[in-house]
């Protein structure tokens, strides 16, 4: 774990996809946090940080792509985020539609694969059919981008655990729980990003993070761009994973 202040590194001329490689992170996942705290400290109100944020989610998205990162997961509306102010909660919505449109118009340059994780029953039957159409149109693409949406890890194991009990099973083994969980095509992450100076996990993806590594930098998310990602990817490269042995 390690919590990064901002400095020259020397890593401008760093070849990414060497890196990328050499490391062999092939799942990267990002706790998009401090949007709202970047638009109040320029006197704007908290909805205002989120249009800034989708630039950089598209950014970081794109680079990961050209790098040869295989997946990406974003948190972009946790369960516990309708309790924030409706006005947000509309402009983050609404910032979704629009992504989600924009998507589908450029799915033939950018072969994305979308896909949607969480409970998308609250989202409102318009909404549920558009994410759905996406992930059914971008299918065959090689960069997955799972988008967790009204997602909350409790609430994924919840949902995998009720699934295999109405299924008739009696015992329940690891790799059961695994084929259930929203994100049962992508591997686990091998780097979690989180931005805006919280050191916590916030209940995103508890289950999959058992080995992940972890990387929190102060930077507040709509700040976050390609020398801050070739931080974390670099710092990654370092650390020795060694899954419980020695």
């Amino acid at each position: 774990m390690l919590f990064s202040k901002k400095k020259n590194l020397g890593i401008e001329s760093e070849d990414m996809n060497k890196i990328v490689a050499d490391s062999g992170i092939t799942h990267i996942a990002f706790i998009m946090d401090g949007n709202g705290r970047w638009a109040n400290k320029r006197g704007l109100p908290r909805e205002a940080g989120h249009g800034v944020g989708v630039k950089a989610f598209k950014k970081a998205v794109t680079l990961c792509r050209d790098w040869g990162i295989k997946t990406v997961t974003t948190y972009a509306f946790s369960t516990e985020n309708w309790k924030r102010p409706p006005q947000e909660v509309r402009e983050i919505m609404r910032l979704l539609d629009e992504y989600i449109k924009e998507a589908e118009d450029d799915n033939e340059k950018n072969h994305i694969r979308y896909i949607f994780l969480g409970d998308k029953e609250r989202l409102g039957e318009e909404l549920k059919a558009k994410c759905l159409y996406l992930e059914g149109l971008t299918r065959d693409n090689p960069l997955t981008l799972n988008i967790a949406l009204n997602y909350g890890g409790r609430a994924e194991l919840v949902s995998a655990v009720n699934s295999l009990i109405a299924e008739g099973k009696t015992e329940i083994s690891e790799e059961d729980i695994s084929s259930r969980l929203y994100t049962k095509e992508s591997p686990d992450p091998d780097l979690i990003v989180r931005t805006g100076g919280e050191v916590r996990l916030s209940n995103f993806l508890l289950w999959q993070s058992q080995y992940s590594e972890l990387y929190f930098t102060d930077c507040l998310w709509p700040d976050f761009d390609e020398m801050e990602l070739r931080r974390s990817i670099i710092e990654f490269s370092k650390r020795k994973r060694r899954y419980g042995g020695v």
